[in-house]
């Protein structure tokens, strides 16, 4: 494929004049089986481009690791998109924000006493430089330079939302050639941070989704020659545990694209297909209040999170036609889906009596930290022992981000990050009671300064006034819950606590379904192994979807972690989504 040029009048390609008609396909929020169909898809839809971001925290989850296999073979992800016809703008970050765990940075750079991310603290920087030594070796036979489908690659991300040091872009900019990057580099701000976010000699694009004429007229004035191009054309938005299900009408987004187009501007549609925030993968906002991101990244995006086209899909193909070459063909059908039904969660182990085989224990005079623990995802438990009996209060300085509080394994209460005060009366039954405190990470802060977002219980914490002598900290990041042993149902006898359940079903074809968990609490699920994500009673969020990849003909596994009671012993495999409702 031939080499991107940036020309004074717009972008050239094979010294031609080129528009970039892009849409954003993260591949690890999508099953690495159906990578293929949803390219296929947006070459139908008339792009010539796709978009992905590069999550440093699942390719690293421990410094001094790499993967770039399974869901992580960005690879076979880019020769996959070439293999369609498709170019690719590279994000790689290291910040991608992305409403991912984190904004994509890794969380043991969290166990540096101090560090500041995203700045020229020479600890980030030598760990950025450690990150590109690692990803970017396999990659650069896609750099479009060498023939390959990757046009250009984005050097950090809104940076202009965050900070103001030209000196640190400048250093990342070096560092990316250092490691042979030879193609063009761009940074996407949003207008108001366009001159803070930029460096000079580094293309600008400009994030928007409305009001096309002014952001563009933004983006010249800081740009006064070269191309005109919206890294992030938002068409949908993402969703919140509590809130609604975010939906942009399909007619305004599609009449926004067609006055970028008719501008002459090259566009990135955000999100083309969002996908899933699989298993703990969710981020969080915080801007005075903490509220984490659902599982369901689906955006309302031009192809629904199972990848099938949605209305919003063929108004956007229409507007295309009018402004590129768009494929012949009809709009691809959905997929099959199956509604399997009720399935039955026969089997249980409590998490709590079974600890031991998740994690293991760290003596400490305090509550150690998930980063100190060299935990990312999942939770952290907690325990230490109450010398008397009678009335206490127990006082957290800081719960990130739910803490369920029991004394000798029965619950005696929650304490959530956004309440205003992190304090819980109990009753000590006994002396030498076992305080347990089981903590969820709900999901790492991705935007702004949050992003310093340590996990589990922070600061002092205090019972009956006193600090513990002794707590033990044990990390439980749930990667297998197969080690653990089941044992049959009891209803004369059922888990008090969280515990797991599982159960089996049986399907002739494999096909996209969604489970539906109504009467379940909050937790999390898999489904032969497969991390689908968490559910929430909360909303808006009701159905996981399980991509058919993920299903095996014959005999499959449900299994679900509940934190508190359930009202029922069954799920159901529905052949529809529910991501809860919309505003009016």
């Amino acid at each position: 494929m031939p080499r991107l040029e940036i020309a004074a009048d717009g972008f050239r390609l094979d010294d031609r004049p080129f528009r970039i008609v892009s849409g954003a396909l993260h591949y690890f929020r999508v099953h690495p089986e159906q990578w293929a169909d949803r390219l296929h898809k947006a070459r139908l839809l008339g792009l010539n481009t796709v978009e992905t971001y590069v999550p440093w925290n699942l390719h690293a989850r421990r410094r001094g690791e790499f993967r770039l296999d399974a869901g992580l073979d960005l690879p076979r992800f880019l020769r996959l998109a070439a293999a369609e016809g498709l170019h690719v703008l590279l994000r790689p970050g290291p910040y991608i924000c992305a409403e991912w765990e984190g904004g994509g940075l890794p969380s043991w750079l969290l166990a540096e006493e101090g560090i500041a991310l995203r700045s020229r603290d020479p600890r980030f920087l030598r760990a950025v430089d450690e990150y590109l030594g690692a990803l970017l070796p396999p990659l650069l036979p896609s750099l479009g330079s060498r023939g390959g489908p990757v046009l250009a690659v984005q050097l950090e991300n809104e940076y202009g939302a965050y900070g103001d040091d030209p000196g640190y872009l400048a250093d990342l900019a070096a560092l990316l050639r250092r490691h042979g990057v030879d193609v063009p580099l761009f940074t996407c701000d949003q207008p108001s941070d366009l001159a803070r976010g930029g460096l000079e000699g580094v293309l600008r694009t400009v994030n928007f989704g409305s009001r096309a004429e002014t952001g563009l007229a933004a983006l010249r004035e800081h740009q006064p020659a070269g191309p005109l191009m919206c890294s992030e054309f938002w068409i949908g938005w993402f969703d919140r545990w509590g809130g609604t299900h975010a939906v942009r009408d399909g007619d305004d987004a599609a009449a926004e694209l067609d006055r970028l187009l008719a501008a002459g501007a090259s566009v990135n549609i955000y999100m083309f297909h969002g996908g899933t925030n699989f298993g703990f993968t969710n981020g969080a906002n915080d801007k005075g209040t903490y509220r984490p991101t659902v599982t369901s990244y689906d955006y309302d995006a031009l192809l629904d999170e199972a990848g099938d086209p949605t209305p919003k899909y063929t108004a956007f193909r229409e507007v295309l036609a009018k402004h590129v070459p768009v494929p012949d063909g009809p709009v691809p059908a959905p997929a099959p889906r199956l509604g399997h039904g009720p399935v039955e969660l026969t089997h249980c182990a409590p998490l709590l009596d079974r600890a031991d085989l998740l994690g293991v224990a760290v003596e400490a005079a305090r509550p150690l930290t998930m980063e100190e623990l060299g935990q990312d995802f999942g939770f952290v438990l907690y325990e230490t022992r109450l010398p008397d009996r009678g009335p206490v209060v127990l006082r957290a300085e800081d719960v990130r981000d739910r803490a369920q509080v029991f004394v000798d394994g029965q619950p005696v209460g929650v304490l959530e990050r956004e309440g205003r005060e992190h304090a819980l009366a109990f009753t000590v039954p006994r002396p030498g009671a076992r305080l347990t405190v089981l903590v969820e990470n709900q999901g790492r802060v991705n935007y702004g300064a949050g992003v310093h977002d340590r996990k589990g219980l922070l600061g002092r914490t205090l019972v009956g006034g006193g600090e513990p002598a002794t707590w033990s900290s044990r990390a439980l990041p749930l990667d297998d819950p197969a080690v653990l042993p089941f044992t049959a149902f009891d209803p004369q006898s059922p888990p008090v606590g969280p515990a797991f359940h599982r159960g089996h079903f049986h399907v002739e074809r494999p096909a996209d379904t969604f489970l539906a968990l109504d009467g379940w609490t909050k937790g999390n699920a898999w489904v032969n192994g497969f991390a689908l994500g968490r559910y929430w009673s909360r909303g808006a969020q009701a159905t996981l979807y399980v991509p058919a990849p993920v299903l095996r003909a014959g005999r499959n596994e449900i299994t679900v972690l509940e934190l508190h009671a359930s009202a029922t012993r069954t799920v159901e495999l529905r052949d529809r989504p529910d991501l809860g409702p919309t505003e009016e």
